[in-house]
């Protein structure tokens, strides 16, 4: 596998790659390759620090869940009960109402994004919580709730606020108090740690060009938008929160969440009508080979990340680069090595 990986690794001009395999609750490998600076002197190692990106949904449905099991939410309830200003343009379209189930499983017809261009480099103008909050309104929804599968940012962005307004805690205390803390996850931050970059956060870089190399991308700051994907973390954190719902599933003994919450996190809630996408709440649930995955990938300027979970093998991987090029293939061909 260490092979297959510096292959890749030199082959597509990645500059770094962590990644990590879990066994049960134990991590029984980590590795860095590759430097993570812009000198190309800093090795990379599992400690490395990456944007997650979309891998913060996983922390965010956590959390949402805790609120659940204390009777403070409602996932079939509008999500406006709990956010009332977060109620769309008006659409002449018959559809249900808006909820928390439907923002889990990207199946509440919402846009894929807030209005505001965040992706666009080279500054990458992320919007503040109030931006959202007063541009909401302004955007109507794609789709008729629960008839169709649209990823959506500013779903969970919305269920990272639910938490907030239900909790009376800001956002990033919450979770940091009540998940990162308790599973010990030191390197994992609902943000991005500006003085690490360069450090012991590895720098980003973009695409692969036609003359082989990759342009430098500069760090951004998610602000409004961390709930979605403003996570920052190694991957030698996401193989101990991996490694935490194996344990967690086996174990059936409380721990940050009941297991029962746990299974129904990982059992699938929607699926589309082509039956091609399956969602589970704040994870997809995929098929590969014959084994059911539970699984989320990020991808944001200069990094992309992998965390593919196994509950049936009780294994998992963990994957993360700062460039834009495929943490998914090589997850999953290092599940297929092992």
């Amino acid at each position: 596998a260490e092979l297959w990986i510096e292959g890749r690794r030199q082959y597509r001009r990645i500059p770094a790659i962590s990644a990590a395999l879990v066994q049960g609750d134990r991590t029984v490998w980590a590795k860095g390759f590759g430097t993570t600076d812009r000198a190309g002197t800093t090795p990379a190692t599992p400690d490395t620090i990456y944007s997650i990106c979309s891998i913060s949904k996983i922390f965010t449905a956590v959390a949402l869940m805790q609120q659940w099991e204390r009777g403070k939410v409602a996932l079939d309830a509008p999500v406006t009960r709990y956010l009332p200003w977060a109620q769309l343009a008006d659409d002449p379209r018959e559809s249900v109402p808006v909820t928390l189930r439907g923002l889990l499983t990207h199946s509440a017809g919402l846009p894929r994004e807030a209005d505001f261009p965040y992706w666009t480099g080279p500054d990458f103008p992320f919007p503040t919580q109030a931006q959202i909050r007063a541009r909401i309104g302004s955007q109507a929804p794609l789709y008729p709730a629960e008839t169709t599968w649209q990823y959506s940012n500013l779903g969970l962005t919305l269920v990272g606020e639910t938490v907030e307004a239900v909790s009376g805690e800001r956002y990033a205390d919450y979770v940091t108090a009540h998940i990162l803390d308790p599973l010990g996850l030191a390197d994992t931050r609902p943000g991005i740690p500006a003085e690490l970059y360069g450090k012991q956060m590895a720098v980003g870089w973009g695409a692969l060009e036609a003359d082989g190399t990759r342009p430098p991308v500069a760090l951004f700051d998610p602000a409004g938008l961390t709930p979605a994907a403003g996570f920052s973390a190694s991957v030698a954190d996401l193989a101990r929160f991996a490694g935490w719902t194996l344990r967690l599933g086996k174990s059936g003994e409380e721990e940050v969440l009941r297991a029962s919450t746990l299974r129904e996190m990982e059992r699938v809630h929607y699926i589309s009508p082509d039956w091609e996408v399956s969602w589970g709440l704040g994870f997809a649930v995929r098929q590969v080979g014959g084994t059911t995955v539970v699984r989320h990938g990020g991808t944001c300027p200069g990094y992309r990340s992998e965390l593919a979970i196994s509950p049936r093998e009780d294994m998992a991987v963990a994957v993360a680069m700062n460039a834009m090029d495929d943490p998914g293939r090589l997850a999953e061909g290092i599940a297929a090595l092992i």
